[in-house]
């Protein structure tokens, strides 16, 4: 079972250590790599002069980035040959940036994986009832891998895996995969939100993985509610829920809904598959209540002792990533785990902010909201970094602000001319409205080690007390005037914002269209310096992924007393689902 290669790092590294060093080197020393991954926000590009893309880049960099058109910049930065790349007029790009964007590149973990869609068993329709694109080769591949590593787990160690459990399964596609033909295997699919499990069970009778309960109702008031839910969506679990609520209020709804749901039945026979649902929000790695609820087709005292559980994720959001690979250490039943992580602005921080001892990783502001500050000023164990190596390194330990790990959901390499468009323009409007909050006294800027920012004070030393915005309509990114009438509307209307209503209506009741376009044709010939600087934060970020991912496999070569063996490796395509690295560990045969 041991791999050849634990991590897939560059063949420029001749081990795991030797990449695990050079990577925490230059993530712990780069002023710019920290500058790029967590020192800057858009929030701060146009509210000091000359503005940030000044500030934050080199000098010797500013003439090459500031003349060239901004997607030939994001092809070299992710797509092209770095060395061998020429520029119009003979422009090249100076040293100090080749260097930079080299490193980057050998530092990020490889990414490429063949995809075997073709030759895998196909789903089922029944089966894939409810999946895009993305979520059918998600889910193909996945459960293929797992299938895999479960033989492979009990050729090496003899432990033959009777259940996967899922962590956060939501809608259960990929239980739904792994209990169907050709795999016939047991799932355990935990998940914390009970309409998710009410989906999952609509979906597991149509894929005749659950008997379907005789329902006995009210004709007539059946009859309503398919009226008010339409024909046409008959088949929608959700719209019939909705118009059931419409129909009978909020409680009586509730009741009626769960009507025959809840005797959903789920047969257990020798040699098929089987699903079990746990309800319940992960806390910890700690699966004990779950096991003890795991059905079995075993009778007697020696039901539990015949468990032998994998832990499985695709896409475990933040932190539950970490209760599943702790899950491998803190269970005897657990004898695999192979977790797919995502959302890393979720992760909560084990060592608290970042110090002053590092200038440009300082405490994130933005976006200061009532999670957000709770998650990053508490000392949280279950936190980043997991690992021993992580957390000591040079006695101070690895901190990633919330702004960084942000930056580590972005995959550069897959933005279309169409998508970056579309972030560039958002962020620009909303760099641009920061200002107007600014002027109008909104909010104001704040010096980090407390006080008000003063104008001798670096852009370092600073930044603007955000105001968290959230999503708008569609409609609202049609014109920079769209966008902050928009904004507007909505901070003075939505009950989730009323704290922003009356300092909104009284600073920016009165802003003129004209005052509008004058703010964005003062700006718009300096988008392309927050574009460049969003491309390198999004390019730079791809180390942030590798050392939380680094992090996860080197807590688990740690517990080398429980663990086999461990390694990481890609499992989906990247271009169709980016968050393709898979943390796998496998517990020693007796431990």
């Amino acid at each position: 079972m041991p791999r050849q290669k634990p991590l897939p790092f560059s063949d420029e590294f001749s081990s795991p250590e030797e990449y695990t060093e050079a990577l925490l080197e230059f993530t712990q020393t780069s002023r710019m790599f920290q500058m790029l991954c967590g020192g800057v926000h858009i929030l701060d590009f146009f509210t000091t002069n000359p503005g940030l893309f000044y500030a934050a880049m080199p000098e010797e960099w500013h003439e090459f980035l500031l003349s060239q058109d901004i997607m030939r910049l994001l092809n070299y930065f992710v797509r092209e040959d770095l060395d061998s790349t020429t520029f119009e007029n003979g422009i090249k790009p100076p040293s100090t940036l080749l260097d930079y964007l080299k490193t980057i590149r050998r530092l990020t973990l490889r990414r490429e994986y063949t995809s075997n869609d073709s030759k895998l068993p196909a789903l089922a329709r029944p089966v894939s009832a409810g999946m895009n694109i993305k979520k059918v080769h998600e889910v193909k591949n996945f459960a293929d891998y797992v299938d895999r590593l479960s033989t492979e787990v009990s050729d090496t160690t003899g432990q033959t895996i009777s259940h996967f459990v899922d962590f956060g399964s939501g809608q259960n596609y990929l239980g739904r995969a792994l209990a169907s033909e050709p795999y016939n295997k047991n799932v355990v699919a935990v998940e914390g939100r009970e309409n998710n499990v009410d989906a999952a069970k609509q979906y597991d009778m149509k894929a005749g993985l659950a008997i379907k309960p005789k329902i006995y109702r009210n004709k007539k008031l059946w009859n309503k509610i398919c009226e008010v839910r339409g024909n046409d969506k008959k088949d929608d679990p959700e719209a019939t829920a909705a118009a059931i609520k419409q129909v009978l209020g909020e409680d009586d709804g509730e009741k009626f809904r769960k009507i025959g749901q809840d005797e959903v039945k789920y047969s257990m026979e020798v040699g098929k598959g089987h699903i079990q649902y746990v309800y319940g929000r992960l806390e910890h790695g700690d699966l004990s209540e779950i096991v003890n609820k795991i059905e079995s087709l075993d009778i007697g005292d020696e039901k539990k002792k015949n468990l032998q559980l994998m832990a499985i994720s695709i896409h475990s959001c933040g932190n539950l990533s970490h209760f599943g690979i702790r899950s491998l250490l803190l269970n005897d039943d657990i004898r695999a785990v192979a977790i797919v992580g995502c959302c890393y602005n979720l992760l909560t921080e084990k060592l608290g902010p970042p110090t002053y001892k590092h200038p440009f990783l300082r405490p994130s502001l933005q976006p200061v909201n009532g999670r957000v500050k709770r998650e990053s000023e508490r000392h949280d164990p279950q936190g980043f970094p997991m690992s021993n190596k992580l957390s000591t390194y040079k006695d101070e330990g690895v901190r990633l602000n919330i702004t960084a790990r942000m930056m580590a959901c972005q995959a550069p390499q897959n933005w279309s001319d169409a998508d970056s468009h579309r972030f560039f323009t958002r962020h620009f409007y909303r760099a641009v409205l920061q200002k107007i909050f600014i002027d109008r006294g909104v909010t104001k800027q704040v010096r980090h080690i407390g006080g008000d920012a003063t104008e001798e004070d670096s852009p370092f030393e600073k930044s603007t007390n955000p105001v968290t915005i959230g999503t708008l309509r569609k409609s609202c990114y049609a014109s920079f005037t769209a966008y902050v009438r928009g904004v507007i509307e909505k901070l003075t209307t939505s009950t989730e914002y009323k704290q922003h209503a009356d300092v909104m209506r009284e600073k920016m009741g009165d802003i003129t269209d004209e005052e509008i376009n004058e703010y964005e044709q003062r700006y718009a010939p300096r988008q392309k310096e927050l574009s460049i600087v969003w491309s390198l934060m999004a390019y730079s970020a791809t180390i942030v992924e590798a050392l939380i991912v680094t992090d996860r496999w080197t807590f688990l070569k740690e517990h080398s007393d429980v663990v086999e063996d461990a390694w990481v490796e890609t499992v989906f395509d990247f271009h169709l689902s980016p968050r393709n690295l898979v943390v796998v560990g496998v517990k020693k045969a007796n431990a």
